[in-house]
């Protein structure tokens, strides 16, 4: 499995926080959903934070089968269309969102045992 992790870095223009959570709940969760061979979409809203931690507001994530699968869905114009509406959401937002793309299960419960 290979995750994309998009982190929102930052902090949201004030007066504007229900309304980008809820923008992002109606226009973007639909359009995600729709990545082709997306298996998993989850998204965080941050609550709380160490005092020394970066101001992250938000963490968005989209399960693959395969790197393949998530150049592929990148290449989409599912993502396209994604990328737009998240732009336009985007004008509530000071700051930054970036990438990350993982793989694996590091952790299972039988190492633990």
């Amino acid at each position: 499995m290979i995750t994309r992790t998009a982190i929102f870095e930052g902090q949201i223009k004030p007066g504007f926080e229900e309304r980008f959570f809820a923008e992002v709940q109606e226009r973007l969760v639909p359009l995600w959903h729709q990545f082709p061979k997306a298996s998993n979409v989850r998204l965080s809203r941050v609550e709380a934070k160490d005092p020394d931690a970066p101001s992250i507001v938000m963490i968005q994530q989209i399960d693959y089968p395969t790197l393949a699968d998530v150049e592929a869905a990148l290449a989409s114009p599912i993502r396209t269309q994604a990328r737009a509406v998240t732009l336009e959401i985007l004008e509530m937002f000071e700051g930054r969102f970036y990438h990350l793309i993982s793989g694996g299960n590091l952790v299972t419960a039988e190492a633990q045992r």
